[in-house]
């Protein structure tokens, strides 16, 4: 006997940060959580930061100014290159509405050497409200709430992403099934 446990699964290690970026309700959560199980079964080692959480414990204080929501967008950044340069498949779900703001974040990728995925949940804000999963939309329209991304603030879509997926005419799970393609083809699944 080696003393060493033989029940021990077995993880592949090779990180990196899958960004998926849209409207609010276009679907970017559902989809990281749908992926995240995909990967995990094949023995990937996997953490969605959730944007919703880390604005609540990371990012707490801060508003949705623009120096914020970059600010924001940074800080995840930031935790997804630590994450993916150390074997994790980081699912990043987060808006993300400036252009300059996501390239940073692939920039500080590049820099470190690990692999980054730019996803477009390229919903169309009609679809978005009607499934207002947060109730944001309806909140905007009764007047509410103000500053609403894609809506009464700016949402500047990604040129080139690594992948378009409209979530209005595919489910969850095929959705899911694209961005792995893609994480496979790049010999990242």
């Amino acid at each position: 006997m080696t003393g060493i446990p033989t029940n021990q699964e077995s993880h592949v290690t090779t990180g990196a940060t899958v960004w998926l970026t849209g409207l609010p309700s276009a679907g970017k959560t559902t989809i990281a959580y749908e992926l995240a199980g995909r990967l995990r079964e094949k023995g990937h080692l996997v953490e969605v930061l959730d944007g919703d959480e880390i604005r609540e414990f990371i990012s707490a204080g801060l508003g949705f100014s623009r120096a914020d929501r970059h600010t924001n967008v940074q800080r995840i950044g930031f935790l997804a290159d630590l994450l993916a340069r150390n074997g994790v498949k980081a699912l990043v779900p987060v808006i993300a509405p400036y252009a300059d703001s996501r390239e940073a974040v692939r920039k500080r990728h590049r820099n470190s050497g690990a692999p980054y995925l730019e996803v477009h949940v390229a919903t169309p804000v009609e679809v978005c409200s009607v499934r207002d999963v947060k109730g944001l939309y309806a909140r905007q329209a009764a007047g509410e709430l103000t500053g609403l991304t894609g809506v009464d603030d700016p949402y500047e879509e990604p040129v080139a992403p690594d992948l378009r997926i409209e979530s209005q005419h595919q489910t969850v799970q095929e959705s899911a099934a694209a961005v792995y393609a893609l994480l496979s083809e790049r010999g990242l699944a």
